[in-house]
This record gives structure tokens, sequence and C-alpha cells, in this order.
């Protein structure tokens, strides 16, 4: 209860728009505006014209379907965000660390399970009678697939690095 009290007051402190670029940095599927404006509490119109500004920033995708219009997180430019953050937050040899520890993480639980894909690793639940070890085949699939998508994003990391620091340097 104490939870939902300080949640509410958190959210009561936010201007409309900071309660509309929270929700929208988080939308996981397609929304439209008055789904936003519903989320947040505040007109639809008021709902597009924030939604509007971060299309215009980047931060959102604007897709038509079904005659809608609807508001996405713009992965791409999410993307590049990261890999910059990345560059700035850890050295190069942070990231190296950080991939060949998820190579590891990875041949460690093919080994482990015997399988070559995560997927493979969902399916060989059906081999299994106790309910802790599907649990535990679950999560790990679950963590190998977050670990597979994070390798590209360090390698571009990584493979941009001096080019990135160059520019990312501010002259006086």
């Amino acid at each position: 209860m104490a939870k939902e009290i300080d949640g509410d007051d958190e959210r009561a402190s936010m201007t409309r728009g900071e309660r509309i670029r929270a929700a929208a940095r988080t939308l996981r599927t397609p929304q439209t505006a008055s789904w936003v404006a519903a989320e947040t509490d505040v007109s639809v119109k008021t709902a597009q014209k924030y939604l509007d500004q971060l299309v215009a920033d980047n931060v959102l995708r604007e897709i038509e379907r079904g005659g809608q219009t609807l508001y996405c997180v713009d992965q791409l430019m999410a993307t590049y965000r990261e890999i910059a953050s990345l560059q700035r937050e850890h050295s190069r040899e942070e990231l190296t660390s950080v991939l060949e520890s998820i190579r590891t993480h990875i041949t460690d639980w093919q080994i482990s399970y015997g399988v070559e894909t995560p997927g493979e690793l969902r399916a060989s639940i059906a081999d299994c009678n106790d309910p802790e070890e599907i649990e535990e085949r679950r999560e790990v699939a679950s963590e190998w697939e977050h670990l597979q998508d994070r390798i590209p994003v360090v390698r571009a990391a990584l493979n941009e690095y001096d080019w990135a620091t160059e520019r990312d340097t501010i002259s006086v």
C-alpha cells in the first residue's frame, strides 16, 4: 500500500509533459494518442502535442495502421543513444570484458544444457518433470536471449569506439 501511495505522490508531482514522456519511453507496442492520454491522465490534445515533440526529437516513431496514427519507441535512435552511452561510460577494455563475459555465459549454457540456442533450451522443457528445473530453463533461456540482443550493441560500441571518442571531445 505504501508503495502505491509513493507512486501516486511521484506521479502527482510530475507535469503533464513529464508523465507523457515517461509513458512514451516505455511503450512496448505501438499505441494511439488517446491510449497515452488515458494512461497519463491528460487530454488527447495534450498527449498529441507531446507525442509530436517526441517524434520530432527522434524518441518516438509515428506509424499509420488501420487509419490510425500509432506511436512507438524509435528503436534505431534508442540503439544509437545506447551505443553512445556505452562509449562514454565505459573504456574499450570494459566493453571487451562485457563481450567476453556474454560469450562465456552462452558457451556455459550450451555445454550445461547440451543445446545450441535459447529456443532449443525452451524446447527441452518438454522433457523435464521437475517444476524447479523447468523454471530454471525458462529463466536461462530468457537471459540468454537478452544477452544475444546485447552482443550487436556492445560490438557496435567497440567497432566505432575511436571514431566516437574523437567526435565526442569538446574543443575549447
